[in-house]
């Protein structure tokens, strides 16, 4: 007999870690057929032939999940991708920052379509990328492509999300066998901004709608992200190379605990997370991270050091997220001494960093990187760790 009740379908753009690692996975075990978009061709061909693929889920035992009733298109063949947005129930995108103008035209000639077919539904698209405002950045992109602006402002949602889930990157020897086969934690949570959706927020299993998803964003950026890169830049300063390493390391576990004190007090006061809800936070994030099973490193980990010493990233941001506050960043300050110091010579940045610390005194990197004075109180505090460390 057949199903009466057709699935539902959610395109997914970007089959890579966090599509088909998480989000996927969150769709199919809600009802709905997953519809890939994606530009590698092998990837989109092993997808189609299957028609699933394995997730494995790495806890204290190894567990595997077989993802049903998925499909892929080649973001090349655009006619086709089109259609498939055409009749979509929702919709994700997770292709990293520096791609997201890049998918926006199609995205857009999807919902034009869906204008000039008078579908009154409306769709939700779920943003899961590392950007602040996402969601309007990608607004922005896509109505440069699409003059339905009112359409858009009615029918379309534009949901930003906070992913957490960590995902290896899965050996080259493996993925030569299966390139769809994927390796993730358990953790399978994915809050989202309540007020993006348009219309009935739809049901996906492990998804939270957040009236103050700024409090979770802030979160995993000045709890998760910063302690994550502090392990990593301590661990690589005593020479481990993985993550979990340094987890077990008592002196690297106090002082990462000892930084996401500092944090973790800011954010209580600027959100009204409770003391006990940040702590249990914390010492959730520590067991996942000693996860040894995944394999994480600290050069993955600490890669593109640069870029996290930004004004706004984890580090500077936590530090003066932390000064707002009426708190000293002193361990701050030291984990981002630790960073200054990550020369691991296959990190591009890491060279760069390096070579530029070599060439000119501390004061102008901090000035140059972190766009900080380095006679203010967060600059002084800085060049006192980094020289203490060195």
């Amino acid at each position: 007999m057949k199903n009466k009740n057709p699935l539902k379908k959610a395109i997914q753009i970007g089959a890579g870690n966090i599509g088909r690692g998480f989000l996927a996975q969150l769709f199919t075990h809600s009802g709905y057929e997953v519809v890939f978009v994606d530009i590698d061709e092998r990837l989109i061909s092993a997808l189609n032939k299957n028609k699933s693929y394995t997730i494995q889920v790495i806890g204290n035992s190894l567990k595997k999940i077989i993802i049903n009733n998925v499909r892929a298109v080649n973001i090349k063949e655009k006619h086709t991708a089109i259609d498939e947005i055409l009749n979509a129930d929702i919709m994700a995108v997770a292709v990293g920052v520096n791609a997201l103008e890049k998918v926006a035209p199609l995205i857009a000639a999807g919902i034009k379509l869906r204008f000039e077919q008078n579908i009154q539904k409306p769709m939700n698209i779920i943003i899961c990328e590392n950007l602040l405002n996402a969601g309007k950045v990608l607004k922005g992109y896509i109505k440069r492509h699409c003059d339905c602006f009112q359409y858009i402002d009615n029918k379309i949602g534009f949901v930003e999300s906070v992913v957490s889930r960590m995902i290896p990157v899965v050996p080259e020897e493996i993925r030569k066998n299966d390139p769809t086969l994927i390796r993730v934690e358990e953790y399978c949570i994915l809050p989202v901004d309540k007020k993006g959706f348009k219309g009935e927020i739809p049901s996906v299993e492990g998804m939270i709608p957040y009236d103050n998803l700024k409090a979770y964003e802030e979160q995993k950026l000045f709890i998760h992200n910063l302690g994550h890169s502090s392990f990593a830049y301590f661990g690589y300063l005593k020479e481990y190379k993985y993550i979990w390493q340094a987890v077990e390391d008592k002196e690297i576990n106090g002082r990462v605990r000892d930084i996401l004190n500092e944090s973790g007090t800011a954010l209580i006061k600027k959100h009204g997370f409770t003391e006990k809800e940040m702590q249990e936070h914390i010492e959730d994030l520590f067991k996942r991270f000693a996860n040894k099973s995944l394999g994480d490193t600290v050069y993955r980990v600490g890669r593109e050091p640069i870029r996290k010493l930004g004004i706004n990233d984890r580090f500077i941001g936590g530090a003066k997220l932390v000064l707002e506050y009426g708190i000293e960043p002193e361990n701050i300050c030291t984990g981002i001494a630790a960073a200054l110091c990550y020369d691991y010579p296959e990190d591009e940045q890491a060279v760069k960093l390096s070579s530029l610390l070599k060439d000119n005194k501390i004061d102008e990197i901090i000035k140059k990187i972190c766009q900080i004075d380095p006679e203010s109180k967060l600059g002084r505090l800085i060049v006192n760790k980094y020289t203490d460390l060195i």
